[in-house]
């Protein structure tokens, strides 16, 4: 069987907005070999589309088995190479450094032979379309993922979740805590969710919605144990962030505050009404904790999604 080495080195929402994409590659006949950061190893596997990761992060290049290994069960270089990452030609180099036998990748100056790079373009469909342009058949609908065997700590919990990687897709913590105190109120259990680095944000979003520290979970969870407890969730409140993928994949109802990227980039599908998009401006501050409260309550109880623009 040909294994297809696909480079997707960023983080988890990255990795889950690519699983149409994988698994199209995968129902095809090909085995995968996902260049990713390791800790991403159980989401991938969660996918069911990976047969192996190769351990690497953005920018950096990858280490082949095929190169590093005589007993590997890999060829010494790639049968060919699949750019999931970015629209090169940095790239692009990446895998080319590895002598592939054929590349997939986004058209650039120094490779004509790739579909055009659409920069509006949804990031699942994205992907999505340039496996189709080397003749794949994908569903950009293909979000799911299985629930892991490991149950919630936390069944029926609303997630509070403030990080986000950049300060202009951060949501102000005491608007999260205007939340979480409101989402206490109505009877609802709430965590805090969050990075090891992002614990102190956690701790003081708990504090302002007086709640315990024992509800804050940032940096106290394994991946899997992550999905287990967006799984069993109600709800998840979050930026526009690696875990608002996450509850896509599970359909678990979701506000996610977007800022400076629109949602029509990086949103939830807007057929699914359980999902709820907000942007007010050019950074997540823009929007307010009553277009938050509202969407909860969309997101909750009515049957259609709006997104705002």
């Amino acid at each position: 069987m040909t294994t297809a080495l696909v480079l997707r080195a960023r983080g988890l929402g990255d990795l889950l907005t690519a699983v149409p994409a994988l698994r199209a590659i995968r129902r095809s006949g090909l085995r995968i070999a996902l260049a990713c950061p390791p800790e991403l190893s159980e989401a991938a596997a969660l996918t069911g589309a990976v047969d192996r990761l190769i351990p690497t992060y953005d920018r950096e290049p990858i280490i082949w088995p095929g190169f590093a290994d005589r007993d590997s069960d890999l060829p010494f270089t790639p049968e060919l190479a699949i750019n999931l990452h970015g629209p090169g030609p940095r790239s692009h180099q990446i895998l080319r450094d590895l002598r592939p036998r054929r590349l997939w990748a986004y058209r650039t100056e120094d490779f004509p032979n790739g579909p055009v790079w659409d920069p509006a373009e949804h990031e699942v469909r994205r992907w999505c379309r340039l496996v189709d342009f080397y003749g794949l058949r994908s569903d950009p609908r293909d979000l799911a993922l299985p629930t892991p065997l490991a149950a919630s700590g936390t069944p029926g919990a609303v997630i509070i979740h403030p990080g986000a990687s950049t300060k202009d897709r951060r949501w102000p913590p005491e608007r999260f805590a205007e939340v979480a105190k409101a989402m206490a109120a109505r009877g609802h259990p709430v965590v805090v969710t969050g990075t090891r680095r992002e614990r102190p944000m956690g701790l003081l979003v708990a504090t302002r919605a007086v709640l315990p520290p024992q509800v804050v979970l940032a940096g106290r969870t394994t991946l899997r144990e992550l999905c287990a407890l967006v799984a069993g969730a109600v709800l998840v409140v979050s930026a526009d962030t690696g875990i608002a993928h996450l509850a896509t994949a599970y359909g678990v109802a979701s506000v996610t505050v977007f800022g400076p990227e629109p949602p029509s980039r990086w949103g939830p599908p807007p057929d699914q009404p359980r999902h709820q998009a907000l942007r007010r401006g050019p950074e997540a501050a823009d929007v307010s904790t009553e277009d938050v409260l509202a969407a909860v309550e969309r997101a909750l109880d009515r049957p259609q999604v709006k997104v705002m623009e």
